[in-house]
C-alpha cells in the first residue's frame, strides 16, 4: 500500500458492492472513449535519489530568467531575502485553517495584521483574511454589492484588466447578473457614458486605478454620481501604489479590492497570488471568507480569534454571500513581512522608484524615434506606446536576448496591433533600461 492511498483492495471491493458497481472503470463510463488514453504513459524507469537530483539540475539549467518590462497584472518586483526564509519555517508551511484559536495564535495574528495593513493602505474600515487573487477578489466584491443593493446589474469600466473582466463575466453568468461593460475612451474611463448607464437596476460600478493601461484616474466625480444613484463603487487597486496615490477611501469607494502580488511576491510562473477585499463598515457582514479579530482571554491577555465567517460552511447556504472555502494565508504572511520590512517610508520609496523607472524607460524609447505617445494621461509604472516597427518581430528578437518586452495589445484587440503596454517596476536598474533601449535600436531594422 502506498502512503497516501489508504484503501485496501478489500475496502475498494466493499465500496463498489455497496454502490452497485462492478469495477472502478464503470465510474468513468460517462467519459467518451475517444478522449481516454489506453496506450499507457511511456514513463521512464524510477530514479534513485542521486539520479533524480542530477536530472532536476539538468532541467533547471535550461531555464532562462528574463528581464521583464511587461506588467498587465503580473509584476517583476523585488523580494527581500528574509521573506522566503521566514515563510518557509515549518510553523507556517504546515499550519491549517485556524479554527482552534488556542493552538493557532501565530496564524491568527498575522492574518489580523494583514487585515490591519490592508485597511491602512486602502483607507477602508474592514478587510477580510484574503482571497485567491485579484480577479476573484473583484468578483467577490461584485457579489457583496449585489447582495447589499439588492439589484441585478453591474457596470464595469473597459479600463479594467481584461482577465479580471473575464472572471467577472464567468461569476456573473452563474448568478444571472447583468454585467455591462462600458467601453474606454482615450485609455481612460468614459465618465459620461458611465453616468448615462446608471439607473435603479445598477448595484455597482467597477473601476481600476491605475487602470489596465497604467494610467491614473480621478474617480471622485463618478463616486458622487454612483452614490446618488444608490449604487456602490468598487475600486480594483494596486496596493503598492497606495502609499503615494489617493486611496479608495479618500475617493469615496465602498469596496476596495485587488491583488497583493506587488507587495514583494515573485512571479513564480503565474502564482500563487493573494487577493484582498476591504470595505466600509456598513458592508462588514457581506464580506466573503473570514475576518480575524482581536480580543482578550480569561486572564486578560491579548488573543486572536476568527470573528466573522459569513460563508456557506458556517451559515445557511441561502444567506451566504460567498462559497469561498479557503484563503491565501501563507501569501498574506509574505505580504505582511514585506510591508513590515518596508514600513511607510519604504513603501513610498519603492513606489517612487517604480514611477521614476517607468518615466526613464518611456523617454528613452521615445528618444529612439521608433515610438510615439499613445496619450498624455498621467501614468504610474505602465504606459502605452505606438510603434512604427513590427512589434511582434521586435519582441521575438528581444526575447532571444533575454528580455520580455511588454504586452502587444494587438493580441487583445486587432485594432491595437501597433500598440505595446510597457512596465518598469522598482526592480529594474538604469543599466537594464539602457541596455533595452540600445537593443531596441539595434534590432528594430534587422
Amino acid at each position: 500500500m502506498f502512503k497516501y492511498i489508504p484503501h485496501t483492495s478489500a475496502d475498494i471491493k466493499e465500496m463498489l458492492e455497496r454502490i452497485g458497481v462492478s469495477d472502478i472503470d464503470e465510474l468513468f463510463s460517462e467519459i467518451p472513449e475517444a478522449v481516454k488514453n489506453r496506450a499507457g504513459y511511456n514513463l521512464e524507469p524510477a530514479f534513485s535519489e542521486i539520479e533524480l537530483r542530477r536530472r532536476l539540475e539538468e532541467l533547471a539549467a535550461k531555464n532562462k530568467p528574463l528581464i521583464s518590462f511587461c506588467g498587465a497584472g503580473a509584476y517583476d518586483v523585488y523580494t527581500p531575502a528574509i521573506i522566503p526564509y521566514l515563510t518557509s519555517r515549518q510553523e507556517f508551511l504546515t499550519s491549517y485553517t485556524p479554527y482552534q484559536p488556542e493552538i493557532s495564535q501565530g496564524t491568527l495574528q498575522y492574518i489580523f495584521e494583514f487585515q490591519s495593513m490592508i485597511c491602512e493602505l486602502t483607507d477602508m474600515d474592514v478587510s477580510n483574511a484574503s482571497v485567491y487573487d485579484g480577479a476573484t477578489a473583484t468578483a467577490e466584491a461584485m457579489f457583496m454589492a449585489v447582495s447589499h443593493a439588492r439589484r441585478g446589474a453591474v457596470l464595469v469600466s473597459g479600463t479594467v484588466n481584461p482577465r479580471t473582466t473575464e472572471a467577472l463575466k464567468t461569476y456573473a453568468s452563474f448568478r444571472n447578473l447583468d454585467l455591462r461593460v462600458v467601453e474606454e475612451k482615450d485609455y481612460g474611463i468614459d465618465v459620461d457614458a458611465m453616468k448615462e448607464k446608471l439607473n435603479d437596476e445598477v448595484a455597482a460600478v467597477i473601476v481600476q486605478n491605475p487602470n489596465f493601461f497604467g494610467y491614473i484616474e480621478d474617480y471622485r466625480d463618478l463616486a458622487s454620481a454612483v452614490k446618488a444613484n444608490g449604487s456602490l463603487l468598487i475600486m480594483n487597486v494596486d496596493p503598492s501604489t497606495l502609499s503615494v496615490l489617493k486611496t479608495p477611501g479618500e475617493i469615496g469607494a465602498d469596496i476596495a479590492c485587488g491583488d497583493g502580488q506587488t507587495l514583494g511576491i515573485p512571479l513564480s510562473y503565474g502564482g500563487p497570488y493573494v487577493g484582498f477585499i476591504a470595505a466600509t463598515k456598513a458592508l462588514l457582514r457581506k464580506m466573503p471568507g473570514r475576518i480575524c479579530g482581536m480580543t482578550s482571554d480569561v486572564d486578560g491577555r491579548r488573543a486572536f480569534v476568527l470573528t466573522l465567517q459569513a460563508r456557506e460552511q458556517h451559515i445557511r447556504r441561502e444567506k451566504a454571500t460567498s462559497n469561498i472555502c479557503s484563503n491565501q494565508s501563507l501569501m498574506a504572511l509574505h505580504a505582511v513581512i514585506y510591508m513590515s520590512l518596508m514600513g511607510k517610508a519604504g513603501l513610498v520609496e519603492v513606489a517612487n522608484r517604480a514611477a521614476a523607472n517607468a518615466r526613464y524607460l518611456r523617454e528613452g524609447l521615445l528618444g529612439t524615434g521608433l515610438f510615439e505617445n499613445a496619450t498624455d494621461r498621467p501614468f504610474f509604472k505602465e504606459f502605452v506606446l505606438r510603434s512604427t516597427v513590427d512589434i511582434g518581430r521586435l519582441r521575438r528578437r528581444l526575447l532571444d536576448a533575454g528580455i520580455l518586452f511588454g504586452l502587444n495589445l494587438g493580441e487583445l484587440d486587432p485594432k491595437r496591433e501597433d500598440e505595446i503596454l510597457l512596465c518598469a517596476t522598482e526592480a529594474r536598474s538604469k543599466a537594464e533600461i539602457d541596455d533595452l533601449i540600445a537593443k531596441v535600436e539595434e534590432f528594430a531594422h534587422v
